[in-house]
């Protein structure tokens, strides 16, 4: 699969992915910030100091004075019970991130407007937060009477943002509260979200299995799709959302769910029929449109791709993304010029610097290297904010097209400019590497350790560099062991610890951690480590099999041919 369209559609399926649960509606205070009128609220008689209060939060909420804002709600809706104020003095406070008010006015919305499940749920769920996870099971078993919808799927993805104590009190009171009703299929759902949000992915997927959705519920069917994908048994999830999808022809999120996973199993073409159904049925959805345009891009089926991306142009919708991705097309097509042409069109967002980066490598491969530098400065003073992933595109395009000389010296301009941040120096550092100058390679990277002495990259930057380039072996394994304490499961860390145990000769050690790294990261160059620890060990005919299958996956790669010619004298195997 093409890396950066995969990338590409990856980003554009989470964008697009539609929640479990109804996504929340916009925070009042956001709405009073903005200006906007919101959804009528009905407020009892107040007297004249009350509605002077509540007009001065409002104006001050216009002025972004939250505080003032929810100072005057909360103490409105203590003196006076109103269950409109003290709702939305709730709303500003959970909006804020206030546990102390949002406490305070969840509950006397609750206690005012009993028949109200959200004001329940809100109450439940504060006191869950603030560690009361009796006085919250009270709470969610009015909501459980009430019969709501989604309520406690709103209750277990609330929890997802708090911390682990407030989740593992949360499911103790669903656990307390299945006891009573066992076959309750809100409680499951609620209990296997918690599940999944603990990391418990399989509990959470044989707590569906065992009570399997009914009268039509959907969002079950999703997280045991979803639950599916994340433990690698994807094609199970297929047969699953197919029968949901029959027993609900009409349900986009089912048929979406499907198409994307169809995706995820890189059955593209599938895939595209699916999207091509959705658009038909939806063609006001411009984002089923920006997504089928990706699964044809995919498919490298540029004309319809093209024709996708042209109606979103004149829908003005995606409109910077659908530039970026004709830009990619006119690439396909051996067409610098349009390509040019259309990331020239990408305005400041999400897909700026990307349109940036391609500008610049055309620019730069076609000796227009002075054009690129002048273009990426005149971004640098229209949008200082991102001045340095600006220079940090023109040192990587340089680098990219074998200019190294002139990449760095964009890196040294703009250290003079930004001395503290470290992303430069650590890009100057692995150019440095690259340059064969380890002595200003290691300065920058112990400037680094010196200012973040926990960061696990430049110590295992620095570790692996020592290691393969240098006999300082105790050195560098010092500093990957660090890094290792640090971040445990990082697969780099995981080959550097292989290669620096191989440099010192201890081949079955190394042959376990990169084993270890080729497992949770398939690439070449840990493949080329783990191959060369094998045929020293004795294991040439796995050796061999280790680095074919590295080759498949990328035939040109540099590392794996020195290291298979190196070994065994000739570049095939």
């Amino acid at each position: 699969m093409n890396r950066p369209y995969a990338l590409l559609l990856a980003f554009a399926l989470l964008q697009g992915c539609q929640s479990l649960a109804p996504q929340k509606a916009e925070s009042p205070v956001a709405q009073v910030g903005k200006g906007e009128a919101e959804k009528p609220v009905v407020y009892g008689s107040f007297k004249q100091d009350t509605l002077y209060s509540l007009l001065v939060a409002e104006l001050a909420g216009q002025r972004n004075r939250f505080d003032i804002a929810l100072a005057n709600y909360a103490d409105q809706a203590e003196k006076t019970q109103d269950p409109a104020v003290s709702e939305r003095a709730y709303r500003i406070a959970e909006y804020l991130g206030a546990d102390e008010p949002a406490l305070d006015t969840a509950l006397i919305w609750a206690r005012n407007d009993p028949q109200n499940l959200d004001a329940q749920r809100a109450a439940a769920i504060q006191l869950a937060r603030a560690g009361r996870y009796d006085d919250s099971m009270a709470y969610m078993e009015k909501v459980l009477q009430g019969q709501g919808d989604t309520h406690f799927d709103f209750l277990a993805l609330s929890a997802a943002e708090t911390d682990q104590s407030t989740r593992d009190g949360l499911m103790q009171s669903f656990d307390r509260l299945l006891v009573k009703y066992p076959d309750n299929s809100q409680l499951v759902f609620g209990k296997a979200l918690l599940l999944n949000q603990d990391g418990k992915a399989e509990e959470a997927l044989n707590l569906l299995e065992e009570h399997p959705a009914q009268n039509g519920e959907i969002a079950p069917i999703l997280l045991r799709a979803r639950l599916l994908q994340a433990l690698d048994r994807g094609p199970e999830a297929l047969p699953l959302l197919r029968g949901a999808i029959r027993d609900n022809p009409d349900d986009k999120r089912l048929r979406l769910t499907y198409a994307r996973t169809l995706v995820e199993q890189d059955r593209i073409a599938d895939a595209k029929g699916e999207f091509i159904s959705l658009v038909q049925q939806y063609p006001d959805d411009d984002e089923l449109r920006y997504s089928l345009a990706l699964v044809c891009l995919e498919n490298k089926d540029w004309d319809e791709a093209e024709s996708y991306l042209r109606e979103l142009i004149d829908r003005d919708s995606n409109v910077d993304a659908a530039h970026l991705n004709l830009g990619r097309i006119a690439e396909e097509r051996h067409d610098p010029a349009g390509a040019l042409r259309e990331y020239a069109l990408v305005g400041p967002g999400p897909d700026y610097l990307p349109a940036q980066l391609r500008q610049a490598d055309i620019l730069i491969a076609n000796g227009r290297g002075t054009e690129a530098s002048r273009q990426l400065a005149e971004a640098r003073e229209a949008q200082p904010d991102i001045a340095i992933q600006l220079y940090l595109i023109e040192s990587e395009s340089y680098s990219n097209n074998n200019k190294d000389a002139q990449a760095n010296q964009v890196l040294q301009q703009a250290i003079q400019r930004y001395p503290d941040d470290l992303n430069l120096l650590y890009t100057r550092a692995m150019l440095a590497e690259k340059r064969d100058d380890l002595a200003q390679m290691e300065k920058d990277l112990r400037a680094i350790i010196a200012r973040e002495p926990e960061n696990a990259m430049a110590l295992n930057a620095l570790g692996y560099t020592l290691a393969d380039r240098t006999t300082r072996y105790a050195e560098a394994k010092a500093l990957i062991d660090k890094a290792h304490q640090l971040t445990p499961d990082d697969p780099a860390i995981l080959d550097s610890l292989g290669w620096v145990a191989y440099r010192q000769g201890n081949l079955d050690e190394a042959e376990r951690y990169l084993r270890q790294a080729l497992e949770r990261f398939p690439d070449h160059e840990v493949a080329a480590h783990l191959g060369e620890v094998l045929w020293a060990n004795g294991k040439r005919r796995e050796a061999r099999q280790v680095w074919a299958k590295a080759f498949e996956a990328q035939p040109d790669s540099p590392i794996l041919r020195k290291t298979v010619l190196r070994l065994t004298g000739s570049e095939t195997l």
